[in-house]
This record gives structure tokens, C-alpha cells and sequence, in this order.
């Protein structure tokens, strides 16, 4: 369906724009009125990352007259392979201040405001009620739907996407026209069930072809002009080359903005509604989490352990903590792994970062292992606190 402009088209247009911005007004569905409304517009993007670099770089190319970036982390070489708007130079900067340098340097025209600071619920609402438009570019459960509710109680739309390996997924949510991200995704999944970029991977030519159409979402929106995705879910197969729509309709008993909403203001605790955790893995880990620092003291000393990286394949091939054997967090969920646990060892688990290894520990005391001790931070915290020369991903 067709929407309203978003936004009013500034007053005028200077030389210098009409010269920059000269393909898109001799498009007759944008022309001079539509490039106005792009200048006066205001758009957020949230995160500086795999999706929030082709957004702000192509949001600002088009003429979008404020960008706002908001971001906390650094730049890390481990970024650059799908983060475009970051460079080599960039590595150790904050992503928001890299990020509006790079976007200065495609359009100096356009206005970067700079947030360099975690989104939380004491200062989102305030953030976005400075904006038009948000486009969504996190990669947690937890934030997006802390953008979404922030969205819906301000009434303001949003472009969202989401990117995994070779799959990504695209809509508008916008409350007041359609569903929000609760009428799809009434609860997040299960803790451990859908692993983030950071544990499964993405190709980095994914967050270009995602980002681009949540810039093409919101150019429409802007301006006012074609079918947006409000109340459609684009589906995207990189590997079949594939583009799908799904519609999405608006939940009536949706928790947020169904007619009976029992949400009417942001949640106290976004991360304990997301559970990064299990509550099995988290009671399994109290108490049996060792540092990379203990775990190194134990090898030193000849204690009798088994080490055991609870990572995929792949990943042990990237780096390893020397000693360990694979075998891989899906084995434990199965019971497979159990029987490749020696009686006479105390057993230490470990993955990439210490959440698949809290899984893995809490189906290790549940068979009676009860000694058995997981490495807090995994193999990253002994990469920066053990041998700095491996590398990290």
C-alpha cells in the first residue's frame, strides 16, 4: 500500500545539491519535491555495523539531510570483512565517530549527529524522538526489540533487517499502519537456538545487499513513494539467489499494539527477557566458571582434566587452546558427547566466548559430573590474556 510522504520537502534546494543530487530529480517519481523531503529529513540508523555501513553510507549519498549513528563499540579487525564504512586505518576507533568521517567524506552536505553511547532504556526514547526514521542495525535480540518498543510508544516507523550466513530478512515496522516486530516475533527463541553472526558467521556481501534495501525502504518512506514493506516480510537466499515476500498481519492481540496492549512502556530488563542464558546453563555456570588464567594454571600444574572446546569445526580450525578436543555443543544436546567423557578426569569446557560452553556445562552435571567447570570467556579471553599471537574472530 501506498503512504503518505513521511516527512515535508525543505524550502529549497542550493546549487551545489541540485548538481549532486541531478539522477535522482530527473526521476519523475522523486523529482525536485522528493529530494526536498530527503534534505529535510532525519533518519537514526542503530549500529555502525555489518548492516548500518551500506545504510549510512547509501542514506547519505541520497541526500538524507540528518544521519544519526548511534554505536558504543570499536572498531576491530574482525569487522572489516563485511563493515565497509570502517577501514583499516579505523581499527580501535569508535564505530560512530569512524562512521560519520566516512559518511563526511561521501556527502559533506549531510548533517552526522554522533551517539557514542549504548542504547539503553534511559536514553532511547529521548535519542529517537529526535528523528523521523529508525533504521534498525543491531545484531541482539535484546536491542531489537528495545527499538521496537521504543518505536511503537513514540509512533514512529522503523526499517529492520537481519543477515546469517547466507540468509537475510527485511521489513518496515510501523505501528499506526501495520504490525510491529511483536506481531512477527511475539517472544525471542530459546536461548542457544539461533547463534549470532559473531558464532555462526555471515558473508560480508550480505550486509550490502540487506542494507541497501533498508535504504530503499526508507527512501519510500520518506518520500512517499512506492509499496513499502509495512506488513511484509522480504526473505532473501543468497545461495539459491532468491528474493521471497511473506505477508506479516497486524496480531489484534499483540501484547504491544494490539487492541488490548499489556506492554505500555519499555521493559525493566531487556537482556533478562532475551536470556542469553538458559536458567539451567546460567545455575550450572554459578559457581563453576573458571578464568583463562585458572585454566592455563591447571596445564601448568599436570592437573588430570579434560579439556573440551565445545565449538564447530570450522572455528577450531580458525584458532584452538592447545590440549583441547573438539567436540561440538550439538553432541552434548543430543547425549552423544557423554560417552566420550572420561570418569576419571575433571572435565572443562570451553567455546568461543562462554555462553554454547554454559549449555554444554549444565547437560554435563545433569549426567553427573558434577565437578565439571566451563571457561569464562573462551577461547577469546585466552587469545587476550594467555597468547596474544593467535588470532581472534
Amino acid at each position: 500500500m501506498s503512504l503518505p510522504p513521511l516527512v515535508e520537502p525543505a524550502a529549497e534546494l542550493t546549487v551545489d545539491e541540485v548538481r549532486r543530487y541531478s539522477r535522482h530529480l530527473i526521476i519523475p517519481d522523486v523529482g525536485m519535491t522528493g529530494q526536498k523531503r530527503l534534505k529535510n529529513a532525519k533518519v537514526l540508523c542503530v549500529g555502525a555495523g555489518g548492516l548500518g555501513s551500506p545504510a549510512l553510507m547509501y542514506l547519505a549519498a541520497a541526500g538524507v539531510g540528518t544521519l544519526g549513528v548511534i554505536d558504543f563499540d570499536v572498531v576491530d579487525e574482525s569487522n572489516l570483512q563485511r563493515q565497509i564504512i570502517h577501514g583499516q586505518s579505523d581499527v580501535g576507533r569508535p564505530k560512530a565517530e569512524s562512521a560519520a568521517a566516512t559518511v563526511a567524506e561521501i556527502n559533506p552536505l549531510v548533517n552526522v549527529v554522533v551517539h557514542n553511547e549504548a542504547l539503553s532504556n534511559e536514553n532511547v526514547l529521548d535519542i529517537f524522538s529526535g528523528y523521523d526514521l529508525i533504521v534498525d542495525g543491531t545484531d541482539n535480540f535484546a536491542t531489537r526489540y528495545m527499538v521496537n518498543d521504543a518505536a511503537v510508544l513514540l509512533g514512529k516507523p522503523y526499517v529492520w533487517g537481519s543477515i546469517y550466513r547466507f540468509d537475510g530478512q527485511a521489513s518496515v515496522f510501523w505501528s499506526e499502519h501495520g504490525p510491529c516486530y511483536r506481531c512477527l516475533y511475539p517472544e525471542p527463541p530459546p536461548p542457544g537456538m539461533v547463534p549470532s553472526c559473531a558464532e555462526g558467521g555471515v558473508l560480508g556481501v550480505l550486509c550490502a545487499s540487506i542494507g541497501s534495501i533498508q535504504v530503499n525502504e526508507a527512501i519510500k518512506l520518506l518520500t512517499g513513494i512506492g509499496d513499502p514493506l509495512v506488513g511484509r516480510l522480504m526473505i532473501y537466499d543468497a545461495l539459491e539467489m532468491t528474493y521471497r515476500s511473506v505477508k506479516v498481519r497486524k496480531d489484534p492481540e499483540c501484547v504491544l499494539c494490539g487492541k488490548n496492549p499489556t506492554v505500555t512502556e519499555l521493559l525493566p530488563d531487556y537482556e533478562a527477557f532475551c536470556g542469553a542464558v538458559s536458567d539451567e546453563a546460567a545455575a550450572a555456570a554459578a559457581g563453576s566458571t573458571i578464568t583463562a588464567s585458572e585454566l592455563k594454571d591447571m596445564q601448568d600444574r599436570g592437573d588430570d582434566i579434560f579439556l573440551v572446546d565445545v565449538r564447530e569445526i570450522n572455528e577450531y580450525e580458525i584458532v584452538s587452546i592447545p590440549g583441547a578436543t573438539l567436540i561440538p555443543k550439538g553432541e552434548f544436546l543430543s547425549g552423544a558427547a557423554l560417552e566420550r567423557l572420561p570418569q576419571d578426569k575433571k572435565i572443562v569446557l570451553h567455546c568461543k566466548s562462554g555462553v554454547r560452553s554454559a549449555e554444554a556445562l549444565a547437560v554435563v552435571h545433569n549426567a553427573g559430573f558434577t565437578d565439571a567447570v566451563h571457561v569464562g570467556g573462551g577461547v577469546l579471553a585466552w587469545v587476550n590474556q594467555i597468547d596474544p599471537s593467535l588470532p581472534s574472530y
